[in-house]
């Protein structure tokens, strides 16, 4: 049957313009994000790894190599059954680092411009074959439905339309971070409808050609050597050989480490393709037996690589053309995708670096420029997979010209076995073991295929030289390929030692670092970024960079924090890694945003980083260094749950510890107070903090602030502590630790207690001050009254006086009351001297003012002139609670004396009654809350709790105990004041 070439290519196209549409709607948001996103697209996505040497080529291979071609296969299953130690490290680091290839995950880790260079030009070699072999499927496969030798233009044609689908998939956005949704549904797709082609051609091969399965028994059995030969080179052959070659191409091949690390979206799908992935390949290499035997049984007149289209042919014209279109399928994607790897890995690590050595980097539209050199680079490597594809004639099967490449990316994997898991390994034994084993991949596989073309005159035969002509081709060529690059990696990296940026970038590929980065910034703030950056990358890339890097971070344009602007410093060259690539990324870094490394990091931040290593390393810890671990997230956490506010700084003023209480306290985030240093806290707290530390009192009482326009009031305590390592205690001091305890609930329930304690006090005065100012009130109606009839002046002067005697009585009595029951809080500012002479005459007088006070006699014995500093009010209320309290406990006639002197700095007064005293099991007692003994509905407990909390905000002291003669005694302890004592007002 002939199918017209015409047909054929716009059959091509337009499944191509398929992909294309599945990729704009995807982009479009035409399609749900829980389809796009979803593990098993991911997973669909990653069959970009069955090219149309797995479409085409498997059935050949089978056919050579037996069952041996299920070893490309099972490799890739076994690279990701170990996904947890082998695949997802790497993830984290592509993702963590912004690496989009191979090359830059190399040139991450062993840090050399060369290893980017040698990297990129070996993959540039080793997976043209690869390119070239699908040029060649493709066009094979029209001869095959043409049934003529197609025109050297239809490869030409199908190089061009494939540069311009692999521009419009993967050339419209420069930086990784936009993943390329579109492309992973495309080549999901892709991946589906190559599988649901090759099942329908094996379901042909079995009921169409074999006649079912009963059948194809019947067939197996008359033809026993169909079996035999399956089996024969699974024994004789290199099964091992296979099996290494795919575990390598399972995720370093470029189109497999693209879409595996580089267009994942989320890290949980890999979970998810560690198993569909390998299900998947089991669906697709399901009938490959099925076909070769009915292509055996059919005698179909085409190679068995082509097995595939020459039953679909004899099926039927639309059939073949639904088989061609997943062959194409299984080579663009290929194409596509591979090519968008190696031009991110040209245009970093060859054009790039080049153009910044010579200062010629675009400082207008960067972002532009590098977009068109990757479109520019993608048309390149596929032109130059078309020149290969013209030079050489090939005359292996389509599985022999892949294994090329397999053996070509197999060489990579000592070096990934040191950046995994031996941090040893150094930049000069990994580009020695590459540049061995590229030698002898070269030599054992290259160079016999160019002389086989006619490219290259002689007969070079490596195996001859090494009398291996017996062994199998690839089992020789990967061998001793593998070996000499093993042992050159590891020998150069014994005779070397690793740079500081290596070792650097070893722990981070293990994330081990627990070495926090030395040296602080030189630029101090945001704008200097800009501006540092435009220098290299211009003005507009540069703004655009640093928004993008605040951005990810949650950062604010006006940070200034040296902690912070180093993790802005880390993060833009993350970013700019995506961009350009690790290496011109630390180069540009390095230039333009310095760091002094003479100084020292702030500790704050070193200890985040610390901590942040701690949390997310790879290594398990065991035994003590478990323990100890666990020990600190506990320490940890019960510091951070602290009621009481923690602030820990170091001796130049850094704090380096502000728990969540002591965020709630202040209103300044944890977040926004660690690192910093104290001057830049703002008031009012960068004053009450420093003026404690600088106080030699280690603990301060009932403190009153102001913040935001509240009272509260806290008390504070501070501790140094040595420094970690001190050799004398005390000898170093490593900082200070402040406890700030939020007494403003506290206060104010207190506050509400004295005021009701004082409107008891009151109630209890109110018959006593009604008797006391009614006895004036009478004397001045009956003088008033007087007034009228006394015709003497002098008399009239005299009874005038007296009324203004009378009114003064009355109004020292309420003016008293007016201050005893005032309710308003006394500031801090406020306090001041109080003659405590004064204070108890007034507190006597009141006390006066009720029946039961005149049962009793009352001295004061204090000497003149005594003054502490204090609150006028509030001691007036001690001094009333105390004589009430005497007055309780005390017998009709009894003497209530107050005495006191003045010694030491502070004023000592006493306060005798002649009572019962207090039992002495409770004296402890007597100042708790609500503590009487007073018979039920007497008391409420809190006279002498009010008293006791009084002095304790007057920095004094009160204590109790009893008299030898009877009676009992309050004893006061209260600071002497300095200055001129403040008169009692209303």
């Amino acid at each position: 049957m002939n199918a017209e070439l015409g047909i054929l290519y716009a059959v091509g196209v337009a499944y191509l313009a398929l992909l294309f549409f599945v990729a704009h709607a995807t982009e479009k948001g035409w399609l749900p994000d829980a389809l796009v996103r979803h593990p098993l697209v991911y997973a669909l996505s990653l069959g970009v790894y069955a090219t149309s040497w797995s479409f085409y080529g498997s059935v050949g291979f089978a056919g050579e190599q037996g069952y041996n071609f299920l070893t490309i296969y099972l490799g890739v299953t076994l690279a990701f059954a170990l996904a947890p130690v082998l695949l997802a490290p790497i993830l984290r680091l592509v993702r963590d680092y912004q690496l989009t290839s191979v090359a830059d995950l190399f040139a991450f880790r062993y840090r050399h411009q060369f290893t980017g260079v040698l990297v990129t030009l070996f993959m540039l070699a080793g997976v043209l074959p690869y390119i070239a072999l699908q040029i060649k499927a493709v066009t094979e496969s029209v001869a095959v439905l043409t049934q003529e030798a197609p025109p050297h233009l239809l490869a030409l044609g199908f190089c061009a339309t494939l540069s311009l689908f692999a521009i419009l998939f993967g050339a419209r956005h420069i930086t990784p971070r936009e993943k390329h949704e579109g492309l992973v549904v495309a080549i999901a797709f892709e991946s589906a409808i190559k599988l649901i082609a090759l099942l329908m051609v094996g379901v042909f091969a079995l009921f169409g050609i074999m006649g079912g399965p009963v059948a194809l028994g019947e067939w197996l059995m008359a033809h026993p050597e169909a079996i035999e030969a399956l089996y024969a080179p699974v024994s004789e052959g290199p099964w091992m050989t296979f099996m290494v070659l795919a575990f390598a191409a399972a995720f370093l091949l470029p189109r497999q480490f693209h879409m595996i690390f580089v267009e994942n979206m989320d890290p949980r799908a890999l979970r998810v393709a560690a198993w569909s992935f390998p299900l998947f390949l089991l669906l697709l290499n399901l009938p490959i037996p099925l076909i070769l035997w009915a292509g055996q049984s059919a005698q179909v007149d085409t190679a068995p690589d082509y097995f595939v289209l020459g039953l679909s042919v004899e099926h039927g014209y639309g059939w073949a053309l639904f088989t061609f279109i997943g062959g194409v399928s299984a080579a663009s994607a290929m194409m596509i995708v591979t090519t968008l790897a190696l031009a991110a890995m040209c245009l970093n690590h060859l054009i790039l670096p080049a153009r910044y050595q010579n200062q010629a980097l675009p400082r207008q539209n960067l972002y532009t420029w590098l977009l068109w050199g990757r479109r520019i680079l993608i048309v390149l490597i596929i032109a130059l997979g078309y020149v290969f594809y013209r030079l050489m004639e090939f005359h292996q099967s389509l599985a022999q010209i892949g294994l090329i490449s397999f053996v070509a990316v197999a060489q990579f994997l000592p070096g990934l076995m040191g950046l995994l898991f031996w941090p040893r390994a150094t930049r000069w034994g990994f580009i020695a073991g590459l540049a061995g084993g590229i030698t002898v991949w070269a030599l054992a596989l290259i160079v016999p295929l160019l002389q086989q073309s006619g490219l290259m005159p002689g007969q070079l035969e490596l195996q001859t030289w090494f009398r291996a002509t017996e062994q199998n081709h690839w089992a020789f060529a990967t061998f001793w390929s593998l070996a000499l690059n093993a042992v050159l990696f590891v020998a150069g990296s014994l005779l070397t030692r690793p740079s500081p940026e290596e070792t650097e970038a070893a722990l981070a590929c293990r994330r081990e670092q627990m070495e926090p980065p030395r040296g602080q910034l030189e630029v101090r703030s945001v704008q200097h970024f800009e501006e540092q950056l435009a220098q290299t990358v211009g003005p507009q890339t540069a703004a655009l960079e640093v928004s993008r890097a605040l951005a990810d971070l949650g950062l604010k344009s006006d940070e200034t924090h040296p902690g912070e602007l180093r993790r802005l410093r880390e993060r833009l060259e993350r970013n700019l890694s995506g961009l350009m690539g690790p290496l011109l990324s630390r180069m540009i870094v390095d230039h333009r945003l310095r760091v002094d490394p003479h100084t020292q990091m702030a500790l704050a931040d070193s200890l985040r980083f610390v901590e942040e290593q701690l949390e997310h390393s790879n290594v398990r810890l065991q035994g003590l260094a478990a323990e100890l671990d666990t020990l600190r997230r506990y320490h940890r956490q019960v510091l951070h749950e602290l009621p009481l506010g923690v602030c820990s700084l170091t001796p130049g003023g850094e704090i380096i510890i502000w728990n969540s209480a002591m965020g709630l306290i202040s209103g300044i985030p944890s977040r926004d107070a660690v690192g910093q240093e104290l001057r830049l806290l703002g008031d009012p707290w960068h004053g009450i903090l420093r003026g404690f530390l600088q106080g030699d009192d280690k603990h301060l009482y009932k403190l009153q602030i102001n913040l935001q326009g509240r009272s509260r009031w806290i008390n504070l305590h501070k501790s140094e502590i040595e420094a970690p390592g001190a050799l004398n205690p005390g000898a170093v001091v490593g900082g200070t630790v402040i406890l700030v305890e939020d007494l403003t609930e506290l206060h104010t329930l207190e506050s509400e207690v004295a005021h009701n304690n004082r409107l008891a006090s009151i109630g209890r005065l109110a018959a006593g001050v009604a008797h006391e100012i009614g006895n004036p009130l009478t004397g001045i109606a009956s003088l008033a009254q007087n007034l009228h009839y006394e015709p003497d002046e002098s008399e009239r002067e005299l009874s005038a006086q007296q009324i203004l005697e009378q009114t003064r009585r009355i109004n020292n009595i309420v003016q008293s009351l007016i201050t005893f029951s005032h309710t308003g809080e006394v500031p801090s500012t406020a306090m001041g001297a109080v003659d405590i002479k004064i204070c108890v005459d007034e507190a006597m007088q009141l006390v006066q003012l009720s029946d039961t006070a005149r049962a009793h006699l009352f001295e004061n014995r204090l000497p003149p002139g005594i003054t502490v500093r204090g609150s006028h009010q509030k001691l007036l209320q001690v001094f009333v609670n105390l004589i009430n309290n005497a007055m309780q406990a005390s017998g009709p006639g009894d003497r209530i004396r107050i005495q006191g002197e003045a010694t030491a700095g502070f004023a000592e007064i006493l306060v005798e009654d002649e009572g019962t005293g207090i039992p002495e099991t409770l004296l402890d007692r007597v100042f708790e809350p609500f503590f009487t003994t007073k018979p039920p509905g007497e008391g409420t407990g809190l006279g002498l709790s009010v008293v006791y909390s009084i002095i304790q905000d007057h920095g004094g002291a009160v204590y109790v105990d009893n008299l030898p003669q009877g009676g009992a005694c309050f004893t006061l302890r209260l600071p002497l004041s300095t200055t001129p004592r403040l008169r009692a007002s209303g």
